[in-house]
């Protein structure tokens, strides 16, 4: 089967895209992405191409045409600064950039090749690209240093999107809505190339508000937890909801105060699920099962995990022991890319660890505890995830937002340190020690913050992340 099945082989499939106020019909966007597959493969020496990831049509077009071509593709975000744009360009080696903006490519002095001035139909190259070629460079976010290009390949892609359909029962009668970035896992390859090799419309809203999604009809929605948060937030809004069949929340994990209000609003609980750049989505709750708040799933159709400790040795699977996830499985990055090579991950025995800490219980649901790095405290001789005190924190009615990470500490050697955001009706009622009080009637006391700091925000990246390592600073 080739990777975008449904746009190139399913003449008798529904569906079309949309984008804001304008829309393509099937063959309309197969025509464009195949004048800019001619285009691509007529340039001379060409072997990695970039696309200025501006949400709209042109963007889905000149994606879809790279991966006709079998030219890999390097999304690059349209709000990249300066430094970040040149890095991604820099180490991508790439030749050209598809962009409707002449000074997309900044200083870099990468040639620009106009996406829609390809704006008419063309014919299908002749043949499919291997399975096994590099179909996307996706750059991580760069919080240990410079962003890195994380190779997928065109086969990884197939079977990600295909284990998801299994897990969501994803066919072509659905409507996908979601305004989410399309230069990420979550936007791009589900929430793109999901409708292009499995059938069915997407309707992208550009923006990813309460009020965008409750405009525009769906049976799948996809939003990272920012987004629920303010869909919860908007009553009426998730309320118009109700008609779809399945809510997607990833990307980060979903506080579960607002993974209740959504489902007593919308009258159903979202689906999470877990995924990262270098293994694409592998870890979900299925459509036709149950929803855990706080929890991400099973594994998908050919996906394995584990947990290890600090020495790599196995760690039960009973729902309560935390350890270092590791998984492999069909959807593994291909490597980072070096130069003109192309770098393996580094693998233990073939298991992609994946930096974050979690645990499994017996049934094999995952609770993401988070990073190893930011979100596993070690306080006084116990491990405490950073998570389980968040979400208490949010049962308070004061807090809005937070966010809690291990600060050093003479004696604990961390400490559990909470940043706060209250909210502006009743924040002159809180005090910091209301808070700590609050956590350790509902936790362990070992598990209580013992610094708890009253913030205006949150520092979060594009996808809504916070970004923890920002949070001494504030």
């Amino acid at each position: 089967m080739t990777l975008l099945a449904a746009l190139t082989t399913g003449d008798d499939l529904p569906g079309a895209v949309a984008a804001g106020e304008h829309t393509l019909s099937r063959h309309e966007l197969l025509g464009w992405a195949c004048t800019i597959a001619a285009s691509l493969s007529a340039e001379n020496g060409q072997t990695t191409v970039a696309v200025d990831a501006q949400p709209g049509l042109p963007t889905i077009a000149a994606i879809t045409g790279a991966l006709l071509a079998g030219v890999p593709v390097v999304p690059v975000p349209p709000d990249a600064g300066e430094l970040e744009r040149a890095h991604i360009l820099r180490d991508s080696q790439a030749t050209l950039i598809l962009s409707d903006n002449p000074g997309a490519a900044g200083a870099s002095g990468v040639p620009t090749l106009s996406i829609s001035d390809q704006k008419r139909p063309g014919t299908m190259p002749q043949k499919e690209p291997e399975a096994q070629r590099p179909a996307l460079v996706l750059y991580t976010s760069g919080t240990t240093g410079p962003p890195k290009g994380v190779v997928i390949s065109r086969k990884a892609l197939a079977a990600g999107l295909d284990a998801l359909a299994d897990a969501w029962q994803w066919t072509p009668e659905d409507t996908l809505v979601h305004g989410l970035p399309l230069y990420h896992v979550h936007g791009l390859v589900l929430g793109v190339l999901g409708p292009l090799r499995l059938g069915g419309w997407l309707r992208h809203t550009i923006k990813p508000t309460p009020e965008r999604y409750a405009s525009t009809p769906g049976t799948m929605y996809f939003g990272v937890p920012t987004v629920w948060s303010r869909v919860a937030n908007a009553p009426e809004a998730a309320r118009a909801l109700k008609p779809a069949r399945l809510l997607v929340s990833g990307s980060a994990p979903l506080p579960s105060p607002v993974f209740e209000t959504i489902k007593e609003l919308a009258g159903q609980a979202p689906v999470e699920r877990y995924g990262m750049t270098e293994t694409l989505i592998t870890v979900s709750a299925r459509a036709d099962g149950e929803r855990r708040a706080g929890h991400v799933g099973t594994p998908l159709a050919g996906i394995s995990t584990r947990l290890v400790d600090e020495n790599g040795q196995p760690l039960p699977a009973d729902g309560t022991t935390i350890g270092h996830l590791q998984v492999t499985g069909p959807t593994l990055l291909d490597g980072y890319l070096r130069g003109d090579t192309i770098e393996p991950p580094a693998l233990d025995d073939g298991w992609f660890p994946t930096g974050d800490v979690a645990t499994i219980g017996a049934d094999g649901w995952h609770r993401i505890v988070g990073r190893a790095s930011t979100d596993l405290i070690k306080t006084g001789g116990y491990r405490v995830g950073a998570g389980e005190v968040e979400d208490a924190l949010l049962l308070h009615p004061a807090v809005r937002e937070a966010a809690v990470i291990g600060t050093p500490h003479a004696d604990l050697g961390e400490q559990i340190t909470a940043f706060v955001v209250t909210e502006r009706v009743t924040a002159s009622s809180v005090t910091p020690e209301e808070l700590i009080s609050f956590v350790a009637h509902r936790l362990a006391a070992h598990k209580r913050p013992r610094v708890v700091r009253l913030v205006g925000e949150l520092p979060r990246n594009g996808m809504g992340k916070v970004q923890k390592k920002l949070l001494p600073s504030l």
